[in-house]
């Protein structure tokens, strides 16, 4: 296994190396601007935790397609309330209010799939539209904006120069990675992303370790959701459709095996970055968005295809 996650994060680097010196030399003026990196700092937390929220049931060897029309739940119900009534404990009520919905959201994915033995791309999808559907429902699909200053400072602050959003996705980063790396609970995650029939005969709780990945998947759109209500300053049910197929290409990217057990937290970060330069790159080219996201196909089913291609290699 260390041999693949050294290849992954070797290739990455390349990717990334050369993806470097081709907008070098095709936009060095503005590829090297500061509103560049500023604009890429600005994109990277979102994207960030969302594949966070991905990863996490993809080492299980399941999926959660519901991390969107979870943040999307998450930011109209903090948006309703910070715009109908002022006042910081009004803010901080939203706040845990969505940290309820998205509890809820992870318990029935995790339900779905531990208990009643839902696959996961079944049960993640239809949990997906049934949410869509009901923030449809509710707001009519319309927008809601104009958010006070408490939440549009989210995005706007620093920290010794850090923005804001960076800080707390590195923090999420972090927590995430103790926890898969210096717990029991984080250790039984990839247990089961291997064997998961063979790790509930050792005597782990299966059921529980896959309820509490899916809450805790659920739980990260909550942070996703903030970050981008303050960065959009409005809220809405179609937000964010990209990022699910471009959070699924950085797991994948990243080193995480789509059939689970295999991944680590440092393949994801280099991923995330390498995404965000050659989308910056091709956007200050000109290259129209529909070229990127056949690009962003394009790379899942060649990664997808040579991981699958090494670990038969490998079993040979």
């Amino acid at each position: 296994m260390r041999s693949k996650i050294d290849h992954t994060i070797f290739y990455l680097l390349a990717l990334f190396i050369i993806a470097v010196i081709a907008f070098s030399i095709l936009i060095p003026n503005i590829f090297w601007s500061v509103s560049n990196f500023q604009s890429m700092a600005s994109q990277i937390p979102v994207l960030g935790i969302l594949t966070l929220a991905m990863a996490l049931p993809m080492l299980t060897g399941g999926i959660n397609l519901s991390i969107i029309a979870s943040m999307n739940a998450c930011s109209l119900i903090i948006a309703y309330f910070i715009t109908q009534y002022t006042g910081i404990s009004w803010l901080f009520l939203s706040i845990l209010l969505s940290f309820c919905c998205a509890l809820l959201i992870g318990l029935l994915n995790g339900t779905l799939i531990s208990i009643i033995r839902v696959s996961p791309i079944l049960a993640t999808l239809g949990t997906m539209t049934l949410i869509n559907g009901t923030n449809i429902l509710v707001t009519n699909g319309s927008t809601i904006a104009n958010f006070p200053e408490s939440v549009l400072s989210i995005s706007a602050s620093t920290f010794l120069w850090i923005p804001t959003p960076i800080i707390i996705f590195l923090l999420l980063a972090g927590i995430i990675w103790f926890f898969l790396e210096k717990t029991s609970m984080g250790k039984a995650i990839y247990f089961i992303g291997n064997n998961e029939k063979a790790t509930y005969y050792s005597g782990i709780n299966t059921k529980k370790v896959l309820i509490l990945v899916y809450v805790i998947s659920s739980v990260l759109c909550v942070f996703a959701a903030l970050l981008m209500m303050s960065k959009l300053n409005s809220a809405k049910a179609s937000y964010g459709d990209s990022y699910l197929l471009i959070s699924i290409l950085a797991a994948v990217l990243g080193g995480i095996n789509p059939d689970g057990g295999k991944g680590k937290l440092i393949g994801i970060m280099l991923a995330l970055v390498l995404l965000q330069v050659i989308e910056s790159g091709l956007n200050m080219l000109g290259i129209s968005s529909y070229i990127t996201m056949i690009l962003w196909g394009s790379l899942l089913l060649l990664f997808i295809f040579l991981q699958k291609n090494r670990l038969f290699l490998l079993k040979d």
